[in-house]
């Protein structure tokens, strides 16, 4: 017997079931507006009837337009007709006979005249018209409110509102016009810098470092002419290429940056133009054929549909059954709009699988594939579907979404969006895999595009909780100006104006989370969606979930910069030490006052530290910061060219060197760890279990079932259900085997929310496409449908499956009740009416089955007694796979009935409704379920993540996952993915409520110090806001932390809140928008390029494809980078050091002078060209290959503890430095004595003219740069074409430069064997001691690389 993976859960309200899916929104108290009634009267009171014959336009009357006809031509009116209906308009205007014996107005009538109305009537027809506009209308309500709308000018987009909208209150928004307030742009920016702010940021990010600010007072100090040493441009040049060098490379990056910015924000999207409505004078037929044009394609798959309704004329008096219909109030037209010009207000038009772009309402949902059509035409000039035929929204769920309650999800029909509804996916936004049910408003749903201007939507401030939305939605009342009217011959009615109808009002419907959508969630569901902007830019959920950009600086520069204030203080004492040995002389202030010479003036002891300070500033290398960034260029060129990590991009070019030092790993989960794809991949059926290739035998037995069902429709109890295996070949057992299977597959392929859709593949065929709320859900009805049951049909009302071999009809059922699956209840049922005859639509003799499925800790206590199912829910737990335990339990007519009628009454309970019908629920359904089987669902992992995960803890990195999925996927996945080791321990933390009881919770984790921590966000929260030092001092010693419901503030908190606590470095990588704040928080962002978008990497430092590349990332590249670095840094410390020996000795043998050793040239090439090219050709050294690295990760483990650079390495470099410079600058002055000669003159730098002098500089130097050469090739592991080339070529470059160095050396002595031999036995004395050193410690403490290289 398998034992279960060990677990405990702490929860700290065992009787508190609120759903972790529930939302927590402040109840609505809804504007009730009484529905419209069908028969109200619009009257508009002029006087007396008005022959409209009489009123006479002359000359003025628009000609026709001619691409008016063209687009009658597409609906098909013949010459003929079109004459009939002309005539039919001139009869109905009253042009017929005794059309002029009424009188033009009526005694006592002033309302308005006659001219006001012919003026109005023409001014609408004045407007510009547009061609291809479908007017549409729809009745409309009566009330105590008038407003009218301002449409938008033909230059809406070119002027801007002056003001800004004030972020903290809340908004109103008129649709598709032009708003009252500026808000921000629908830009997408990750760049650290504006073009003002990028000096002052990068010049202050560099000088607030020590090591830059010194160079920079020892540049300006040259200034001084009592303090200049050589030329100004000797220390001024270097500072400045560094400087330049940095800037550059943060510019390239920041311009990188916003050239990736700009592709995302050049997204093209659809959007609706509204302009004025073509008004004024009917048709040839008394009507106005308004049509949408489109200016874009559809997406491939979607018919486009000729939608053409005809106006009819207003009027109509109340009980004679015409109703008043105002006229359309715009014209829309279809446009394309990148995401970045997108404002508040502009109405989307948005397709199945594309990216929200903006925080928008939805206002309408319709299916292209159901949406009837008028005609059709083959003209490329087919206009395009607006959903003006979109289904009413349903009342139920409106309700339910008012009223603040969870949408149960249950909600499909034969057309999808029937409802008004649609399915977004939100992982990108929250991380939750399941799909999030969203609905339009019922005042937007059924109104035709035209009147979307009529709406005004009232939100609130910009908020980044993505779970709370409260808001308000207005239809105004129509105000058109051209009202026409066709008066009944039987009873002229009056004309009034709207105003005086007190039933002409506005409409208010609440707004809830429901209604919406946010930036960087995904369309879903096949269906088109009509949404409004209401937030942008900066003030979308996602935006104010995500922390601003900072500039980063890696580890290294910390510990450069610290060893630079070592350096420093090292300078100031030797200058001080030198100084007090010569004595101070307080009588040079006095020679200084009277006029001294400029000699004795270099006499005050305090010019003369400075000076010595000058002379020393080579123990600090400026050329340091040049070799370093030059480096990392190297680094990321390396990281862009492997062709092992193809597409791996870095955008932050300055902390490669920390990839190399990473302790922490912060992983996000869908997306990152899982590729969000749900396969079924295992069913058990009590005595056997099938999986992978076995699955060929469920089809076998699903074939054999219901191939036997030629004649009617499969019901449980029917002969042919009975007979399927009985006349088989087949033993006892295989037959009861049969019949479980077959039960199993059809409670699967009947108990679930899934609606299917057709939809076209890439090559223009048909295909089947399931929605639903959850990817499970889909991927168990695909598993049906591949043994051989297909999910054909589902609406409200029933359930058509069809036999795959032969597209049969072979089940029908009545759907009588659904009860939703929660996270509170972990189950879902299902109870339906089996059909005996396709034809029938209801069926009151049917078999009635109760189905369930449910998860295993719930489902074990409801169904019979068995003695297999803990064992084999355990052993799919261990393999990491989403358990669902299924039941089926037949009921009889009277127990149905007495189920209905109990469940009935606790429905209209007012007090504890839901556990009322709950409880009815268990009482009537919930006993003695028979059990079917368990199915195990795997969410796909991405490639290559177990090795991954398991080398990246064998490099010593502590890997927590952070996700906003729950808390059954979390540990299911962290199983999978062998996050969790087989058998390890653990201790889940849920639903903690109290702080009082969060120190109890922790308190089992300190006897279990291997156990992994499962905490969800809402407990989470309360150790960030009261424990979060306990907390944290507990959880960074565990070696997995899974945190699951996680909010991406909280991802950026749990961040922020390791580096504060344990100083190490942390990586943070993930996919999706809600994991940007966590990946800047994080010392290191990686970003994978997800499937639904680019956000993450867009903000991460390192982009990359594939989880499994991150491994290669940091174990080679990050651990080449980092010691190559270290190696390089301590290696030009030691060049800048031993050169400053030199110099020390010098001034102390020159009776503590403070003149220049080596000057000008010589300065700057031993930092350039003679030196430089070795030294930075150690980039590419490595100890060992990539093999042996990926073999033995502990080689990474080991750079965490910062050995390769440490004040240990540092002091041991400096005593070389020490040792060398003394024996090369010392053994100079004592093999080449005549330096100090006798020299005539006072001033001391005449020294440095004196041939003595020359002879000895040019010994010195030469030993000094072929020692730095050799020290080079003594310290490289693994030898490089480029090192040896450097190093040859740099030996012939100083070699063949000494002719040109006759103003700093004797060049008659250099070609001497004098010089030569005393070259040879300094370098010697200076490198075989070292070299000897080097060669005894490997042999005595080899280090870790040549213990596995075996050398």
């Amino acid at each position: 017997m398998s034992t279960p993976i060990p677990s405990h859960t702490y929860d700290d309200d065992h009787q508190d079931h609120d759903s972790d899916l529930d939302l927590d929104l402040n109840e609505l108290d809804p504007q009730s507006t009484p529905r419209p009634s069908s028969r109200r009267q619009t009257s508009y009171d002029f006087g007396g009837r008005i022959p409209l014959r009489n009123l006479r336009f002359g000359g003025r009357r628009r000609p026709r337009d001619e691409d008016a006809e063209d687009l009658e031509a597409l609906v098909g009116e013949d010459e003929d007709e079109a004459a009939r209906k002309r005539e039919s308009a001139a009869s109905s205007l009253g042009y017929g006979e005794g059309g002029d014996d009424a009188p033009l107005l009526a005694a006592g009538r002033n309302n308005r005249t006659a001219d006001q109305f012919a003026r109005n009537a023409y001014d609408g027809s004045k407007v510009q018209r547009r061609r291809g506009r479908i007017w549409r209308y729809i009745p409309f309500v009566g009330g105590h409110r008038s407003t009218s709308i301002a449409l938008p000018s033909s230059t809406t987009d070119s002027g801007e509102p002056e003001d800004d909208h004030d972020p903290s209150a809340n908004r109103t928004i008129s649709v598709g016009q032009k708003q009252a307030s500026r808000f921000p742009p629908n830009a997408v920016s990750h760049a650290k810098y504006t073009s003002y702010s990028f000096l002052p940021r990068t010049l202050f990010n560099e000088f607030k470092f020590f090591f830059n600010m010194y160079f920079l007072l020892v540049a300006l100090s040259q200034i001084l002419p009592v303090l200049r040493i050589g030329y100004l441009s000797t220390y001024v040049a270097p500072l400045a290429f560094v400087i330049s060098i940095t800037l550059g490379k943060e510019a390239w990056d920041d311009i990188s940056r916003r050239r990736r910015d700009n592709e995302a924000n050049s997204e093209a999207y659809q959007v609706l133009k509204f302009g004025e409505a073509d008004g004024g004078g009917a048709g040839r037929d008394g009507s106005k054929k308004r049509k949408i044009k489109t200016l874009s394609s559809k997406k491939r798959g979607k018919r486009r549909k000729l939608d053409d309704v005809e106006e009819r004329l207003v009027g109509g008096v109340e009980g004679q059954g015409v109703e008043g219909t105002d006229a359309p109030t715009s014209s829309v037209v279809e446009i394309t709009k990148p995401s970045k010009d997108l404002k508040v207000g502009d109405v989307l038009v948005l397709n199945k699988d594309q990216r929200v772009p903006a925080d928008v309402i939805v206002l309408k949902s319709f299916s292209t594939e159901t949406t009837s059509t008028f005609g059709e035409s083959s003209s490329d000039t087919t206009l395009v579907d607006m959903g003006d035929n979109a289904t009413a929204a349903d009342t139920k769920l409106q309700q339910e979404a008012a009223s603040g309650k969870q949408l149960d999800n249950d909600t499909t029909s034969s057309d999808p969006s029937g409802g008004g509804e649609a399915f977004i996916r939100t992982d990108q936004l929250d991380g939750e895999t399941d799909w999030k049910l969203r609905l339009a408003s019922p005042l937007a749903q059924t109104l035709p595009a035209s009147e979307y201007v009529r709406l005004k939507v009232t939100a609130g401030k910009p908020d980044r909780r993505v779970n709370e939305f409260v808001g308000t939605i207005e239809l105004l009342p129509n105000t058109s100006r051209s009202q026409l009217y066709n008066p009944p011959p039987a009873q002229p009615p009056h004309i009034q104006l709207p105003h005086s109808d007190p039933s002409h009002s506005s409409q208010s419907s609440p707004l809830t989370i429901d209604n919406t959508a946010w930036a960087n969630t995904v369309l879903a569901s096949n269906t088109t969606v009509h949404a409004v902007v209401i937030y942008t830019g900066p003030q979308t959920r996602a935006a104010l979930s995500t922390s601003a950009s900072r500039s980063k600086v890696g580890l290294l520069e910390h510990e450069i910069n610290s060893l630079t204030k070592i350096l420093c203080v090292l300078t100031a004492a030797l200058s001080c030490i030198l100084v007090a040995l010569e004595g101070f002389n307080p009588d040079a202030y006095s020679k200084a006052a009277d006029g001294q010479g400029d000699s004795e003036g270099r006499k005050r002891w305090y010019v003369a530290v400075m000076r010595f300070l000058i002379l020393f500033s080579t123990i600090v290398p400026v050329s340091l910061r040049v070799n370093l960034d030059m480096g990392k260029s190297v680094y990321a060129w390396f990281i862009h060219r492997d062709p092992g990590i193809p597409g791996t991009v870095v955008r932050t070019s300055t902390i490669p060197e920390d990839l190399g030092r990473i302790e922490y790993l912060l992983s996000d989960k869908t997306g990152t760890l899982t590729r969000n794809e749900m396969e079924l991949r295992k069913v058990h059926v009590g005595t056997v279990s099938y999986g992978g290739e076995a699955m060929e035998e469920v089809t076998s037995y699903i074939k054999q079932a219901f191939a036997a069902t030629d004649v009617g429709l499969f019901t449980p109890n029917s002969s042919s259900a009975s007979n399927a295996f009985g006349g088989t070949t087949m033993t006892r057992t295989r037959r009861e085997i049969g019949v479980r299977v077959r039960d199993l597959v059809l409670a699967l392929a009947l108990c679930h929310n899934v609606t299917p859709t057709i939809e076209e593949d890439e090559t223009g065929e048909p295909i089947t496409a399931y929605q639903a709320s959850s990817p499970d859900e889909i991927a168990i009805v695909q598993w049906t449908e591949h043994v051989g049951l297909r999910l054909a049909h589902r609406d409200r009302k029933s359930v058509t499956l069809h036999f795959t071999t032969d597209e049969r009809v072979v089940v029908r059922v009545e759907i009588l009740h659904v009860f939703p699956f929660t996270s509170d209840s972990k189950r879902m049922g299902i109870v339906v009416r089996f059909f005996t005859d396709i034809n029938q639509t209801r069926h009151e003799e049917g078999e009635i089955v109760f189905f369930q499925k449910g998860a295993d800790t719930v489902m074990s206590s409801i169904v019979a007694a068995n003695d297999w199912l803990d064992e084999e829910t355990a052993n799919m737990a261990r393999e990491g796979l989403r358990t669902l335990v299924i039941g089926r339990k037949n009921l009889s007519r009277q127990q149905y009935s007495a189920f209905a009628a109990a469940y009935a009454e606790a429905s209209l309970s007012l007090n504890g409704r839901d556990v009322a019908m709950a409880r009815v629920v268990k009482q009537h359904l919930e006993r003695d379920v028979e059990l079917l089987g368990v199915t195990g669902v795997e969410d796909k992992l991405q490639p290559h993540v177990k090795p991954s995960l398991e080398l990246l803890r064998n490099a010593g990195v502590k890997i927590w996952m952070l996700t906003g999925d729950k808390v059954e996927t979390a540990r299911c996945v962290a199983v999978s993915s062998k996050l969790v080791s087989r058998g390890q321990y653990i201790h889940t933390i849920a639903n903690l409520k109290r702080k009082e009881a969060a120190l109890d919770a922790l308190s089992l984790l300190h006897s279990q110090p291997n156990a992994a921590l499962l905490i969800d966000g809402q407990s989470l929260q309360i150790y960030l806001q009261h424990h979060r030092e306990t907390f944290i001092t507990l959880a960074v010693r565990l070696p997995a932390v899974i945190a699951c419901r996680c909010s991406p503030t909280q991802k950026a908190d749990v961040a922020h809140l390791i580096r504060a606590f344990t100083r190490k470095r942390i990586a943070c990588i993930g996919d999706g928008g809600n994991d940007v704040s966590m990946i800047q928080a994080a010392d290191v962002g990686v970003g994978i390029v997800g499937k639904e978008g680019k956000q993450a990497s867009l903000a991460a430092d390192f982009s990359i494809t594939s989880f499994s590349h991150l491994t290669k990332l940091l174990v080679w590249h990050g651990r080449n980078s980092y010691k190559r670095s270290a190696k390089l840094a301590q290696f030009v410390i030691h060049r800048g050091l031993i050169i400053s020996v030199c110099q020390t000795v010098f001034s102390v043998a020159s009776h503590f002078e403070p003149v220049a050793l080596y000057r000008d040239w010589l300065l700057v090439g031993y930092a350039t060209i003679y030196t430089m090219m070795p030294v930075f050709s150690l980039v590419l050294d490595r100890d060992v290959d990539e093999g042996l690295a990926n073999l033995y990760p502990e080689l990474y483990k080991e750079l965490t503890l910062g050995k390769s650079l440490s004040y240990r390495t540092f002091f041991v470099w400096v005593g070389i430095s020490i040792y060398q410079g003394l024996i090369i600058q010392g053994g100079s002055e004592l093999l080449v004595p005549s330096y100090t000669s006798p020299t005539t003159s006072t001033d001391p730098d005449a020294l440095t003219h004196s041939l003595g002098f020359k002879r000895m500089v040019a010994v010195s130097y030469t030993v000094l740069v072929v020692n730095e050469l050799i020290m080079v090739a003594a310290e490289i592991t693994t030898w490089h074409p480029i090192m040896i080339f450097s190093i040859l070529g740099t030996a012939l470059i100083y070699f063949g430069s000494l002719p040109f160095l006759g103003e700093y050396f004797d060049l008659g002595f250099v070609v001497s064997l004098g010089f030569w031999w005393r070259f040879a036995a300094i370098s010697a004395a200076s490198l075989v001691p070292v070299w000897g050193g080097k060669v005894i410690r490997r042999t005595v403490k080899p280090p870790s690389y040549r213990k596995v290289r075996g050398v």
